[in-house]
């Protein structure tokens, strides 16, 4: 049996991968540096280690849309990287993009997510506004913690007890720009940040329509007669139309007609189930908690872990916002428990 080493790897990347595509041995290296593998390219490796990290594993427990659902269908936030993941892979394989890197990017996007989904990041963000003494005008919903910004600071810094994962600076740029006015440096990480889009619509309808909130009638018929009448053939249809057009244009984009036709989609679930509605009627408690727990820590740093407090560097509310940020729900849940509610009354 031939084992196929590093290096056969990186020579087939050139023999079959697109010109355009961030070949492997060609990667901007890491912080720091290190050996290369025997065996897997410095995607591979990135990929794995995102997968073996701890922030990884606690996705299987964050929101994503609906707050401590009732049921074993409801997408976490785990379920949802990994169909971003699919999304991604099936439209970078086609264009000939490396689906290592791409993968790795995918899989790595929301590690920095919060508790409670886009709640706790306007909590956390609102927090660090407080405890900084601006307003509104001087620190925008957003500015003071972003997922994005906070995924990279995981990989880069927070994993592995303070001393980070160590990626590709490839991986790390496309964490840092899948969402946001900045664009990522290769395909692939561009790729993503159009899958994250196209996953989080389609299956934010499907979960809407297993809990009764909305029926497939319900949403606007322009967009439909473009892209669909299921999950399945809007994802197909979106896919479909990225690896042709973007073919057609040598960059990631979409045709006009179906990226207007998402965009119409996703307004019309910021108007009836992000921003209000029978999904969202607990996020004030989940804000108020969240919030309750970031001035209780920012008062007691003493109390934050040390893995949270090892650069010296770093300001309080950071420090705290790092803590709360890697909290599952069940965890933050647990912890304002123990903090403010008299032991005889806890949840057994």
């Amino acid at each position: 049996m031939r084992i196929s080493r590093r290096v056969d790897l990186e020579r087939a990347e050139h023999e079959r991968l697109s010109p355009d595509a961030a070949f492997s041995d060609r990667s901007r290296g890491r912080l720091v540096a290190e050996e290369p593998d025997l065996l897997r390219t410095c995607f591979q490796c990135d990929r794995d280690r995102i997968l073996h990290s701890k922030s990884f594993r606690r996705l299987a427990h964050k929101t994503q849309v609906f707050l401590a659902p009732e049921g074993d269908h409801y997408r976490t936030r785990l379920i949802h990287t990994l169909e971003v993941s699919q999304v991604a892979r099936s439209i970078a394989r086609p264009l000939g993009l490396n689906e290592d890197l791409t993968e790795a990017i995918a899989l790595a996007h929301d590690l920095g997510h919060t508790p409670f989904g886009h709640v706790g990041e306007r909590a956390l963000s609102d927090a660090m506004a407080r405890y900084r003494g601006l307003d509104d005008s001087g620190a925008p919903h957003g500015r003071l913690f972003a997922h994005n910004e906070q995924s990279a600071r995981i990989v880069e810094l927070l994993e592995r007890d303070g001393h980070g994962l160590n990626l590709t600076r490839e991986v790390v740029d496309g964490i840092r720009c899948h969402t946001g006015s900045r664009r990522s440096e290769t395909l692939e990480g561009r790729v993503v940040a159009l899958s994250d889009r196209i996953a989080y619509v389609c299956h934010d309808i499907d979960d809407a329509k297993r809990a009764g909130l909305l029926s497939e009638s319900d949403l606007p018929e322009g967009p439909r007669s473009v892209l669909g009448d299921s999950s399945s053939q809007r994802i197909e249809t979106m896919v479909h139309d990225v690896v042709s057009s973007s073919a057609e244009r040598g960059d990631v984009v979409m045709s006009e007609s179906v990226w207007s036709a998402m965009m119409s989609l996703r307004d019309f679930l910021f108007e009836n189930l992000y921003s209000h509605g029978d999904a969202k009627w607990e996020e004030p408690k989940a804000y108020a908690m969240l919030a309750e727990l970031f001035d209780h820590f920012a008062a007691h740093l003493d109390e934050v872990p040390e893995e949270y407090r090892v650069h010296d560097g770093d300001r309080p509310d950071v420090q705290v916002a790092d803590f709360i940020s890697g909290m599952t729900d069940r965890y933050a849940v647990s912890v304002y428990e123990s903090l403010k509610v008299p032991r005889s009354w806890r949840r057994r």
